[in-house]
Formats: C-alpha cells, sequence, structure tokens
C-alpha cells in the first residue's frame, strides 16, 4: 500500500485539505471557507473536512497556518480570531491519534515549489507570497531558514521609502504598497472610487493605462525588495506565487528590472525569478514533503 499523509493548508479565508502520497500525488483534494468567527470552529471545520479523506496507509498529518507556529504545534495566526495561541497540534493529535506537524505557510510554500514545482531541485531559493500580505519561505543551502523565533522571512516589513508612515506599524512598508490592499488602495485613488485588487489586475491586463501603471508601480517596489533579497542570501532562484501573482509579467517585468537595477550585479545575472507552478497545490504538497521527512512510516520522528 502507498504511503501517505493527510495534510491542509489553512487560510484567512479557506482551508484546503488532501492525501497526498509519498511520490507527490495528490489522491483527494476538498475545501470550505474558513469560519469567520475563528477560534474552535475553525479547528472542528478542519476536522471535519480531514475525516472526509481516506486514512488507510496515513502515518502523520501536517498543517500549514497563516502565522507562526511553535515547536510545540501552538499557532499564532493574527487573521483568524481567537488563534493567538492556539493549540492545534495537541488538539488534532487527540483527535486522530496521529503525529502531527504544525509549520508556518511560508515555509510550505517554498518547500513545495522546491520539490515538485518552479525551484525544483534548487538548493537555494526564495518563496514570496503577494497576496493580502507578503511573506518569504527560505531555503539556503538545501535547508529551510527559520530565524531567532521564526520571524526569518517577514519580507512585507522590508523598507522601500525613508520616510515612516503610520500604516507601516501596522503591517509593514513593502506590504502597503505592494500586497493586494495596498495596489486595491492605490488604483482607487487614480481612478477615485472603490476598486479590489482582481479589478485592477483585470484591467491591466486588458490594457487600461492606469491600471497598468498602479501594478507596474507595485512591480518596482517589489523589485527594491528583491534586490536586497539578491544582495543578503544569493539565492538560484526566487518563485513568486499568491494572488497577486495573477498579474504576471506586468508586475514581475519591472520587478525584474528594479532587481537589475539595484542589485549585486553577478547575483542579479545568476538569479532567476519564476511564477510558481504548483499555485493553490504548493501549501498542500510542501507540508506533506515536510511531514515525510519529520516522520517514519510508523509515525516516529526521524
Amino acid at each position: 500500500m502507498t504511503r501517505a499523509v493527510l495534510v491542509a493548508d489553512l487560510g484567512g479565508t479557506k482551508i484546503a485539505v488532501a492525501r497526498v502520497e509519498e511520490t507527490g500525488g495528490i489522491a483527494h483534494r476538498l475545501s470550505a471557507p474558513t469560519p469567520p468567527e475563528g477560534g474552535l470552529a475553525v479547528v472542528d471545520a478542519l476536522t471535519i473536512l480531514l475525516r472526509n479523506l481516506p486514512l488507510s496507509g496515513v502515518y502523520a498529518l501536517g498543517i500549514d497556518v497563516p502565522g507562526l507556529a511553535a515547536a510545540d504545534g501552538t499557532v499564532w495566526a493574527p487573521n483568524i480570531r481567537g488563534w493567538e495561541r492556539m493549540p492545534l497540534s495537541r488538539m488534532l493529535s487527540r483527535r486522530f491519534h496521529l503525529p502531527v506537524l504544525v509549520e508556518s505557510d511560508r515555509n510550505a510554500f517554498v518547500s513545495g515549489e522546491a520539490w515538485l514545482g518552479s525551484a525544483r531541485k534548487c538548493r537555494d531559493v526564495v518563496f514570496v507570497a503577494i497576496g493580502t500580505g507578503i511573506g518569504a519561505g527560505i531555503i539556503s543551502g538545501g535547508r529551510l531558514i527559520r530565524g531567532h523565533r521564526e520571524l526569518a522571512g517577514c519580507l512585507g516589513w522590508m523598507a522601500i521609502r525613508d520616510r515612516f508612515r503610520p500604516e507601516y506599524k501596522a503591517v509593514g512598508c513593502l506590504e502597503s504598497h505592494a500586497a493586494g490592499p495596498g495596489i486595491a488602495r492605490a488604483a482607487q485613488r487614480v481612478f477615485r472610487r472603490p476598486m479590489d485588487t482582481r479589478e485592477v489586475v483585470a484591467l491591466a491586463r486588458s490594457g487600461d493605462p492606469k491600471a497598468t501603471r498602479v501594478i507596474r508601480e507595485a512591480g518596482r517596489h517589489l523589485g527594491l525588495v528583491l534586490a536586497n533579497v539578491v544582495d543578503m542570501l544569493n539565492p538560484e532562484m526566487i518563485v513568486i506565487g499568491g494572488g497577486v501573482a495573477a498579474a504576471g509579467n506586468l508586475l514581475l517585468d519591472p520587478a525584474r528590472a528594479a532587481l537589475r537595477q539595484w542589485a549585486q550585479p553577478l547575483a542579479a545575472r545568476q538569479v532567476r525569478i519564476r511564477r510558481s507552478r504548483l499555485g493553490s497545490n504548493a501549501g498542500l504538497l510542501g507540508i506533506a514533503r515536510l511531514c515525510f521527512d519529520r516522520f517514519n512510516e510508523k509515525g516516529d520522528p526521524l
């Protein structure tokens, strides 16, 4: 029987679960909205989804979360109500009687892309997720870079301006300008009406000059930060994912141009910037890979 793990990609608005085999095959995949009331309702919704997956041959459970995961599987997730210190690993272990691994979503994303995605077999790669927020998963020399308290990769907080604005205190400088809500705010100033990021991207892709300028400016901001990432980490590849990545080269071409202009020349010529190949499956496959690396077929730590 093929060995497998059950995995979940937990977001602020959606939960996706799957059974993933050691070959990387996704045998089953289900999803549902994340309960807006947060708290235990999210754990219950996650449990219901996971129990609808086949359990035969499963020896571990892995969850990636939009926040910080402590070593004991306790989660801080600011965009889920009541998740300041959610003991997720302990709760799921009691419910499923399986070993549980809980990881930040950015670590899962970069692990998935390095396993089966755009950065396959790369040992030095950065995955940048651009959606409601901006974060990065980092693999250097084949190892995840976590930082002192799992805070490595908070790319949205990198500075691209020399004057501090009040909104930077809440979400960071780059995130204020290049994440989805920041792009929407910039477009609303230009068009003088309410807009969301999806509409801005659609208008830009249809050739609207004002929307194109908004997306390109966000791309330039992103490129400045990527230049610093290249200077600091010298990655072989940077993979761009998340909802804003749907803008494609409208966003990435100005990012590449800014990177080439500002980054260390040799490192800038060597690095490749690619869109995610795995899309919404990056987190599921990444947390599965981390489970396979963490546990043996008996569910014992390796």
